[in-house]
């Protein structure tokens, strides 16, 4: 995907405190990554990002979040950013849950380190909290309680 900084700018919110525990877990390399990703891509492709290796719909309007690239290589796809700096070559594997809604709003819901465990059992686990979690929005935000 060619990372054009042209694009419409997305606003992120969390479904609650689950995401930002999970970020604040992190070594502070993977926080970088994590939060550059976030802003350099998904806040500005939203639900396009499905269109590349960074993301995949899983129905229902559910979406993962792939982030699977280093800090630099993130960097340096964006002219507007600080500039690369050394060591920041390691790639992480992190997944993030979302959905997008309203007038260009990304929705996180949790996330998890595939990087410390990438069985196709801790996956199934994560997509199916994933799911009860935008299950549960969804009815809310269909009430207007959030």
């Amino acid at each position: 995907m060619d990372l054009n900084l042209t694009e419409g700018k997305w606003t992120t919110e969390y479904f609650d405190d689950r995401f930002e525990r999970f970020f604040r877990s992190l070594p502070g390399y993977q926080q970088a990554v994590l939060a550059a990703a976030i802003q350099q891509v998904l806040e500005v492709f939203g639900p396009d990002v499905c269109a590349s290796d960074w993301g995949k719909p899983l129905g229902d309007g559910l979406f993962e979040f792939r982030v699977s690239k280093s800090l630099n290589a993130i960097l340096s796809s964006h002219p507007r950013t600080p500039a690369s700096r050394p060591g920041d070559d390691r790639k992480v594997l992190i997944r993030l849950f979302c959905t997008f809604y309203g007038d260009k709003v990304v929705l996180i819901f949790h996330g998890y380190d595939k990087g410390k465990d990438a069985s196709a059992k801790r996956q199934q686990r994560e997509i199916a909290r994933a799911r009860a979690m935008h299950r549960q929005w969804k009815r809310e935000h269909k009430k207007g309680t959030m």
